[in-house]
């Protein structure tokens, strides 16, 4: 009879994406956006999430990411979304002044796995995003 190990052995490489509420430009300003970018960091350290790629746009976020064993991607968007905005609001008080209701990030977001033939592809496609959107930052 085989004996099989009794851990499981593997990688699963998920493309993520989010956007902030009524696709507000919140990010536009460089210290916005290392304040974004070091939180969703720090959720994903908390989370044992792996970043493999970040980009901060003005109004969203692509992430990609390797999540532990038995973590769903919505689960992962949810704990991101919901981190960050916590550290958001505590960080940047005024921006309650934009969002009241304390919704940083808008319901929706886009999660796609993505295989070893095309990590190459999707990293690329991640750190061209400023220029893909002609975007600068003040």
């Amino acid at each position: 009879m085989m004996q099989y190990p009794s851990h499981k052995v593997g990688n699963n490489f998920w493309h993520l994406e989010w956007c902030t509420k009524y696709r507000y430009k919140m990010m536009r300003k460089l210290e916005n956006k290392n304040l974004v970018d070091a939180a969703i960091r720090k959720a994903a350290k908390e989370h044992k999430i792996i970043i493999h790629e970040l980009s901060v746009m003005p109004d969203h976020i692509h992430l990609l990411v390797s999540l532990p064993n038995g973590m769903t991607d919505s689960k992962a968007l949810s704990l991101f979304k919901g981190r960050s905005a916590f550290i958001i609001f505590r960080n940047k008080e005024k921006t309650r002044l934009r969002y009241p209701q304390g919704h940083f990030w808008s319901s929706g977001n886009y999660a796609a796995t993505v295989g070893h033939n095309d990590i190459e592809s999707c990293t690329r496609y991640i750190r061209n995003q400023e220029q893909h959107h002609n975007v600068a930052f003040i």
